[in-house]
């Protein structure tokens, strides 16, 4: 019979060498550094790779050891290269971005446009992350905010990106991509329907409410419970705020946000009738400056990866060695290319912080394409 005792020290014994000779290879790694700081040679050789894992898995004794043998040079080649990128780093290698690091975001006195109307959320993102001195336009569709920005039309736009609750704006994602703009801030809104009408009403005087049908929709455990109440559809909550309170009807109401009630004068009848509690929006604030504020700690990046097994895996890597934390991971199809996909990264750092330009490093050498897409 085995010896288990036995054989379990002879795999500590191989463990322990294996760790020495893992050591002495990433030596190596490092004057395999230093020669490609002194030449300017790229870190990743594709090719090189490639010929290296060829002739290794060539020398594996069964089809088991072979997968094992590529997946374990995979690894190792992959530490390598990241610890290249970091020692790139610390020697003062070129920088990876030309972002520009501001103190304070220049907000005072600049030209915003948001889409929607007066009154909407988009509205009230930009009142709570602007101040006032800031002169505002609304536009109809999100690309129309983005084409502003191209045109010189505005400084900033106010875009919605995520809910809680529904999930991405998928478009905005799309919208980043064709246009050369960047995330330079970002504001949370809590999605708060309230019951509104003309400054005098009651609840009890109310026989109409009127409202975006996705609003009467979330709000219906709150409207069915006024027997007497009809409902009625409209574009948008902000235009059923803006119909009330030209209305001069005191048995009219409209369901829609807190901003609405402010900007178009009317009285908040009861709040926080929202089916959902805590329901989100996040909004990004976009901006053709490649700028970020020194205590900025989210970045945003886009890549696309080779079509081919681990790329995904070994990206992500990037982030788990630097020890930062990734936050969100999405997908989205690439446009004529069949079955395959961007990917949009959100993580915690700074892009003056050296594990952040390690990762970009890495990202950027193994990605098809690269995108930084801001630092907030």
């Amino acid at each position: 019979m085995l010896d288990l005792g036995k054989i379990r020290d002879e795999i500590d014994v191989t463990d322990d060498e294996i760790v020495r000779l893992f050591q002495h290879r990433m030596a190596l790694t490092a004057e395999v550094a230093q020669y490609k700081i002194e030449t300017g040679k790229a870190v990743f050789d594709a090719e090189r790779e490639r010929q290296k894992l060829e002739k290794l898995t060539g020398e594996g004794t069964n089809a088991f050891n072979t997968k094992g043998i590529q997946e374990l040079f995979q690894q190792i080649m992959s530490i390598s290269r990241k610890r290249q990128y970091q020692l790139l780093t610390e020697n003062g290698g070129e920088e990876m971005t030309d972002y520009t690091q501001v103190d304070h975001l220049p907000t005072h006195g600049r030209r915003v446009v948001f889409q929607g109307v007066e009154g909407a959320y988009s509205f009230g993102a930009m009142k709570e992350f602007f101040d006032d001195t800031i002169t505002s336009f609304h536009v109809d569709t999100w690309k129309e905010a983005m084409e502003a920005i191209t045109k010189g039309e505005a400084d900033y736009a106010v875009l919605p990106i995520e809910n809680s609750t529904a999930g991405i704006v998928s478009d905005i994602y799309d919208l980043l991509v064709e246009y050369p703009h960047y995330i330079v801030g970002e504001q949370e809104l809590p999605v708060e329907h309230v019951l509104m009408a003309l400054p005098g009403a009651k609840v009890e005087d109310i026989r109409t409410v009127i409202s975006h049908p996705q609003a009467l929709a979330q709000c219906r455990r709150f409207l069915d419970s006024n027997e007497n109440w009809k409902t009625e559809e409209r574009l948008n909550t902000a235009a059923a705020a803006k119909e009330v309170s030209e209305s001069g009807d005191l048995t009219m109401a409209a369901v829609g946000s807190p901003y609405a009630a402010e900007h178009f004068g009317l009285q908040i009848l009861k709040e926080g009738i929202f089916d959902a509690r805590g329901n989100t929006t996040r909004f990004v604030i976009i901006s053709g400056q490649k700028r970020f504020v020194k205590d900025a700690q989210k970045i945003s990046v886009c890549m696309e990866l080779p079509h081919q097994s681990g790329s995904l895996y070994n990206a992500l890597a990037h982030f788990i060695y630097n020890d930062l934390n990734m936050t969100k991971i999405e997908s989205r199809p690439i446009s004529q290319r069949k079955w395959e996909y961007r990917f949009f990264v959100d993580f915690e750092g700074n892009l003056s912080d050296p594990a952040v330009k390690n990762a970009l490093r890495g990202l950027q050498a193994e990605s098809a394409k690269f995108r930084i897409f801001g630092n907030y």
